[in-house]
């Protein structure tokens, strides 16, 4: 499960449509009529970043290699429930959640793991999705023929971190030998509307979480900092902001950055335009002559076996969900979200 994105550039509507119906995701007044508007308004804009990345996202692409990559591993690792099959569910953009529904039918699935590939677990990413995995489950399997349990978040799983760490490191060693230890990291992650957050919404802990278990794997060699990144709108979101923290660090005088996207597990929009193009651009501008960005996870063999084990393992605990989704935000008010956590939560593995 994962946000999705538009392959070509007359996609980008229907995703942007998609996005902003969300009220999980970016709750606004009015929604159903005010969105298809926003849309609208912001697809030319959209359109003209995806063009300057290839003319549409990689993130099917690669969730495929790691979806592939993974069920290779994960047929030696469990072989008691192989053979297994990965299937992409996208919130926003072909192949949306019903339609892994509804190939898993044909190809008579009984047994399901919804796999979040948001390794930090928030309402508005996974929860966004297991909502939506609920809703279309109660139209499309009301008789329940597939068994479902959860793997809901993974913020400090080893091999993620081990990723993550080898990345840094990797970027780090293009740096000058006797300044390297100074290189600022800048840990940058999707923001959340502080209404989210307010909320009680776990993410930034869990996201802290990650970058905590990062820099004790590096040791702390390096000064870093948590950022947030891709706010929409006039609402107040999470702070500090990427960009303004980029100019921030300029102003001091800092002159090597390495940007580490922490909360992705792919190349898409948010770090082949956002990180590198708009953000290196006016970093440049600021004075921070060595701007660079760890490179992705995408397929790296360490993160493909670090799912692969993450998957055995949840499968031979027979548990449907973690221990935490049940709980839900303390100001929540989503019956949606009361009545699909409580469904993952009963089921009977």
């Amino acid at each position: 499960m994962n946000l999705g994105g538009p392959e070509t550039l007359d996609g980008v509507q229907d995703f942007l449509t998609r996005l902003f119906s969300d009220p999980d995701l970016i709750p606004l007044p009015f929604q159903k009529s005010v969105a298809p508007i926003i849309a609208k308004r912001r697809t030319p804009r959209i359109q003209d970043q995806y063009a300057k990345i290839g003319g549409g996202s990689p993130i099917k692409t690669w969730t495929e290699l790691q979806g592939k990559g993974m069920v290779r591993l994960l047929d030696k690792l469990s072989p008691e429930t192989a053979p297994h099959k990965a299937y992409i569910a996208f919130r926003y953009a072909p192949p949306l959640t019903e339609d892994a529904i509804n190939q898993m039918k044909e190809d008579g699935v009984t047994r399901a793991v919804a796999f979040t590939q948001y390794p930090q677990y928030s309402c508005s990413t996974t929860g966004s999705s297991l909502n939506e995995l609920w809703r279309r489950l109660q139209d499309l399997d009301p008789h329940g023929s597939v068994k479902w349990s959860v793997i809901d978040r993974w913020p400090t799983h080893t091999g993620l971190i081990e990723a993550f760490a080898r990345h840094i490191e990797s970027a780090l060693s293009t740096y000058p030998a006797e300044s390297r230890s100074n290189v600022i990291l800048l840990f940058s992650a999707h923001s959340l509307p502080m209404v989210v957050v307010n909320r009680g919404d776990p993410y930034t802990a869990e996201v802290a979480a990650t970058v905590y278990r990062v820099m004790e794997r590096l040791k702390f060699s390096n000064p870093y900092r948590l950022v947030w990144q891709s706010q929409v709108g006039p609402q107040p979101w999470m702070g500090p902001k990427t960009d303004e923290a980029l100019t921030g660090l300029g102003k001091k005088g800092y002159k090597d950055v390495l940007l580490v996207p922490i909360a992705f597990t792919s190349d898409h929009i948010e770090t082949l335009f956002e990180l590198d193009l708009e953000y290196g651009h006016m970093a440049k501008e600021a004075g921070i002559t060595g701007l660079k960005r760890a490179e992705s996870l995408n397929d790296d063999p360490i993160f493909i076996e670090a799912m692969a084990n993450l998957v055995a393992d949840h499968l031979r605990s027979r548990q449907p969900v973690s221990v935490q989704l049940p709980l839900r935000c303390p100001q929540c008010k989503n019956e949606v979200c009361r009545r699909s956590k409580e469904f993952f939560a009963n089921q009977q593995i």
